[in-house]
């Protein structure tokens, strides 16, 4: 009886516990938000108003218009699960920012518009952990990454991918319209024909088909798809079936070319094709999709 009232006495007397201090910087304000928001506008307004420049007069990037705008609609739709996130700010986010400036400088300097505009995602990324934290960062790096596809490649890499995608669809063009019966001559990206001569010039490449399609294959699969594993497949398929409709494109103008009327071919259906192409690869992709969900089903019937 003595030694229990002896031990209530100690804990009584014990000094409170002392929660330990955040280790991080404190949730932000309104007028932090606010502050670094401008600070960050006024810093990539250059880079900014030529990205949209760019967005707006070259058709190859032209889809770079909704791509912050499905990032902001990912955003909205994962908003109630967004708020239940507890805040976690952490000083790490600091390292982020500093690494985004001298990427900053470093394409400012080598007046490469790659980096410029790379290095305000990677601002951003570093904003989102310093003040918010590594979970809402995880959250929010689908949204992110998404992002990515509104930067146009760099020319370098971009004229490498824009030749060899001439090659091959000259190539499949100049393989498939002899077993139709029109015979041809290819010299490199040139395909010659009894009535004339076509070019695949760089807009014929594909490229712009291939970038689009890529775009919309993210899009289609986050929002009809929940498996990962069938979203990044339908990303990656996008490659191969614009490949393809560009292909048989150049075929269909080589046949138009042949057996009907070269003027209308490299006129009224060169243009039109472009469109008709593209809606038939979005007709692909889904069809690619419809399969993979009846064979993922019969797999389960069958487990």
């Amino acid at each position: 009886m003595i030694e229990s009232v002896r031990v209530s006495q100690v804990l009584q007397s014990a000094p409170p516990t002392v929660p330990a201090p955040p280790t991080g910087p404190a949730p932000p304000s309104c007028w932090q938000i606010a502050v670094t928001a401008a600070l960050l506008l006024w810093l990539y307004f250059p880079t900014l108003t030529h990205l949209v420049g760019q967005w707006w007069n070259d058709p190859n990037f032209s889809h770079g218009f909704f791509v912050p705008l499905f990032a902001a609609f990912v955003i909205w739709q994962e908003r109630s699960r967004l708020a239940s996130l507890s805040l976690r700010p952490s000083w790490s986010g600091l390292l982020f920012l500093g690494f985004a400036m001298c990427v900053l400088i470093v394409g400012q300097m080598g007046a490469e518009l790659f980096l410029s505009r790379l290095s305000l995602l990677i601002a951003l990324a570093g904003l989102i952990v310093l003040f918010l934290g590594w979970g809402v960062f995880r959250a929010l790096l689908f949204p992110w990454a998404f992002l990515v596809l509104m930067i146009p490649i760099p020319a370098i890499v971009f004229n490498q991918i824009t030749f060899p995608l001439q090659l091959l669809a000259s190539k499949v063009a100049s393989t498939t319209l002899p077993w139709m019966g029109v015979p041809v001559l290819r010299e490199g990206n040139v395909i010659i024909l009894p009535a004339m001569a076509l070019e695949v010039a760089e807009a014929c490449s594909g490229i712009r088909s291939l970038m689009s399609l890529a775009t919309l294959a993210v899009i289609y699969g986050y929002l009809m798809e929940r498996k990962v594993a069938v979203r990044v497949l339908l990303a990656v398929a996008s490659v191969p079936i614009a490949v393809a409709a560009n292909s048989f494109r150049i075929v269909g103008t080589g046949l138009l070319v042949q057996y009907w009327d070269p003027e209308k071919a490299e006129g009224f259906f060169h243009e039109f094709s472009g469109w008709l192409i593209f809606v038939v690869s979005l007709v692909m992709l889904y069809l690619l999709h419809r399969i993979v969900r009846i064979f993922s089903r019969e797999e389960g019937s069958q487990a």
